[in-house]
């Protein structure tokens, strides 16, 4: 069955060039995707929408001619004040005319907007980020993860033809039961007329007419292409290995948490539940709140809750560790841990945060990023803090110069993409992505 697409604009025909677009406007887009989500709600993140972009930003370039140098020949119709051979002076005011000013009110174009699907604006918005050091490995016993080549069948889908050996396969039975060639076809055919045209001897004529069609039977009795011939692409499932995951989300749901700082942790929990879930498939994420206790709880519970108290750190630290020695032996599996805190611990728990951080949580971990949060109010560099607090000094003792551990502080909404893409930027120049 043929289907063809006889409709004058049928939806989905400009795919190509929508992709295109994208392509060569990428840095603009992916700017203009990564200021939107700043006012976005925390639900929204991870929505398309609609993006605008400069429209000198998407010019496509052209070929024009020069408005200096060379000879030129025009046609003036209607023209009444010059003849053949007179010198036309050039414009004052610029190289030449058709060009176009900016209206004396300050007015101009307008932006360029479109709509982003949702994974179109994944895809810009965590373009470049991965989990770093994503490399522990097992073999899948129960699920099936690939697919690959595995040789030739003579049954299949047409579009898995295999040309090449099907051609292979009918030239060699051809020449196996000896099918005349079109060469020698028209040889015979050449001396029948040439015998013809002479008037030679009709004895001869008349062998040279029968093997003819004995030939002619013979290549309609042996065709050019045989169904026994035709080979097709075999492909078939296998198990590979496969990288697990486990991100254990960490924030601190204590009374010293604002408003303003809840919403920033759960800005930052947010991206990074969108980010694993769009980049990876075998990725677990554990969601541990803590005030002067832990406790692993559901998405919803996570994001939603009310719950306050008191502060204790390192409750939430042996949580993980519980966590870990139940569920996730590290020799399987690619251990991550994200903590958001305000950076207030009580005076007594300092020493113990460090000890289980420093002897428990980082050598099991790959990787360990601590976000602290600060007031809407407080002043500093992106991603870094001028007054030390109580964890943050408690961290920064224990954190070592391997790249494991990564602490970086945000005031503002505007600082959480930019700190967080910091946290999860590609490692290694060139990196490709790839999901397990």
């Amino acid at each position: 069955m043929h289907i063809i697409d006889r409709r004058l604009n049928p939806g989905g025909k400009s795919l190509p060039n929508r992709q295109r677009f994208l392509r060569r406007a990428k840095a603009l887009v992916q700017r203009a995707v990564r200021d939107t989500a700043v006012d976005r709600d925390v639900k929204d993140l991870n929505r398309g929408g609609e993006v605008a972009i400069p429209t000198d930003g998407i010019r496509e370039p052209t070929f024009r001619r020069s408005g200096t140098g060379g000879i030129r020949n025009y046609v003036l119709p209607g023209n009444k004040k010059f003849i053949e051979g007179d010198t036309i002076e050039r414009p004052e005011g610029g190289a030449g005319a058709g060009g176009s000013e900016g209206g004396t009110d300050g007015g101009g174009e307008d932006e360029f907007r479109f709509m982003l699907s949702r994974e179109e604006f994944l895809k810009l918005f965590l373009d470049d980020l991965d989990l770093p050091n994503l490399a522990k490995r097992r073999l899948a016993t129960t699920e099936v993860h690939g697919i690959r080549r595995a040789g030739f069948t003579s049954t299949g889908s047409p579009a898995n033809l295999a040309l090449t050996r099907t051609l292979r396969n009918s030239l060699a039975r051809r020449i196996a039961m000896h099918r005349p060639g079109r060469d020698e076809l028209a040889r015979l055919e050449a001396e029948i007329a040439a015998l013809e045209e002479a008037r030679g001897s009709q004895d001869e004529l008349i062998r040279l007419r029968d093997e003819l069609a004995h030939l002619l039977r013979r290549s309609r009795q042996v065709p050019y292409i045989d169904p026994v011939d035709l080979r097709f692409r075999r492909f078939e499932p296998y198990p590979r290995p496969i990288t697990q995951a486990a991100m254990f989300c960490l924030m601190d749901v204590s009374g010293s948490m604002t408003e303003h700082m809840k919403d920033l942790a759960k800005r930052f929990f947010m991206l990074l539940h969108i980010f694993l879930k769009h980049r990876y498939q075998h990725v677990e994420i554990i969601f541990i709140r803590h005030t002067h206790e832990a406790k692993e709880v559901d998405e919803q519970t996570f994001f939603y809750s009310p719950e306050t108290g008191g502060t204790l750190v390192s409750s939430a630290l042996l949580e993980m560790q519980r966590v870990v020695e139940a569920r996730y032996p590290p020799e399987n599996w690619n251990i991550y841990a994200a903590q958001a805190s305000d950076g207030d611990n009580s005076p007594q728990d300092g020493s113990t945060s460090a000890a289980l951080l420093r002897e428990v949580i980082l050598p099991v971990c790959q990787y360990f990023a601590y976000l602290e949060v600060g007031s809407e109010h407080s002043e500093s560099s992106l991603g870094f803090v001028a007054h030390k607090t109580t964890l943050w000094r408690t961290y920064e003792a224990v954190m070592d110069t391997s790249g494991t551990m990564a602490m970086r502080k945000v005031n503002h909404r505007r600082e959480i993409y930019p700190v967080f893409r910091d946290l999860f930027k590609r490692r290694g120049a060139g990196a490709e992505a790839k999901v397990p």
